[in-house]
């Protein structure tokens, strides 16, 4: 479940837009439409000036001297690899156009459905769903070795499930106990697992081969641990179903709505260059020292991102 939420806000992140060749961006309108107005105009202001401060910033640096000009150019070994590892993009290509498709004809007129349900409704679902993804985080933080964030999550989970009523009031964040969700392909990748190939998952999106073998552990892990006889039988299709819409309705994407030829790489490269330098940080305390980049190893052995 959780890891079509880590897809689709990627995807959100990286066109924040929404689906269809040549169709634009749709949204609800506004429940209260003076608020928003304001706050649209008060963004605006905020940012006419800080574009003001930053052209003047340039002019500044502009007109000094050579010599006190600080910015070092971008070396070789520190720019990313353009090119992505993708072996099967012939196979990803076709996946990607049925993703999209399906989503313009099926998943995004349900979840625009789904949006018209009172507020404090969806946030319910949205919670509930969240805190049963804790268990994940809580075996997964502990096999990476990060014991004081696997006992954040199950305080998350106890708190959630008790005084929040069985996940429907996410009260452990309002004690200051953020969630951070945490799955297998994370803890794959903590111990030096490669990514892999760059891979589209039917109706799930942009992924690699690590990714689809954590999606399927979690999974598993679920199915196993089965709370509450929520991931077997009729009822598990019916939450999954209910889950995919509120994770749809929650991501403010659609394809192609950039109108680039180029959406396929771009989305590409940014998924997998995303990957990459969440591995960095999650190695980041490795005892071995000077260990290269991700972007220093690739570099050296010429070898595209995610090979």
């Amino acid at each position: 479940m959780r890891a079509a939420a880590f897809i689709l806000g990627l995807l959100a992140v990286a066109l924040g837009g929404c689906a269809s060749q040549s169709i634009s961006i749709r949204s609800l309108p506004s429940e209260d439409p003076a608020a928003a107005n304001a706050a649209a105009v008060e963004s605006a202001s905020a940012f006419a000036a800080a574009a003001a401060t930053a052209s003047a910033a340039a002019t500044e640096a502009a007109e000094a001297p050579q010599s006190t000009q600080e910015a070092a150019p971008i070396t070789a070994e520190e720019a990313p690899s353009m090119q992505t590892y993708d072996p099967w993009e012939r196979l990803n290509r076709f996946t990607y156009r049925f993703n999209a498709r399906f989503d313009e004809a099926i998943f995004l007129p349900v979840a625009n459905v789904y949006r018209r349900i009172p507020s404090p409704i969806r946030s319910g679902v949205h919670n509930f769903f969240g805190n049963l993804s804790e268990v994940d985080s809580i075996i997964n933080y502990v096999l990476q070795w990060r014991l004081k964030l696997s006992a954040r999550s199950l305080g998350r989970f106890v708190i959630n499930s008790t005084i929040g009523i069985g996940g429907l009031i996410d009260v452990a964040t309002k004690l200051k106990l953020p969630g951070a969700p945490t799955g297998l392909s994370n803890t794959l990748g903590k111990w030096g697992m490669h990514p892999g190939p760059y891979l589209v998952i039917p109706l799930l999106g942009p992924s690699t081969f690590r990714d689809g073998l954590g999606y399927l552990g979690d999974y598993g892990t679920d199915y196993a641990i089965n709370i509450g006889g929520l991931y077997r039988g009729n009822v598990a299709w019916g939450l999954s179903t209910v889950n995919s819409i509120d994770l749809r309705a929650n991501i403010n994407f659609r394809y192609y709505s950039t109108g680039s030829a180029f959406e396929y790489e771009n989305i590409r490269f940014l998924y997998v260059r995303k990957r990459l330098i969440e591995d960095e940080g999650l190695r980041q305390n490795d005892p071995q020292k000077n260990l290269k980049s991700t972007t220093q190893q690739e570099n050296e052995a010429h070898e595209p991102a995610g090979k």
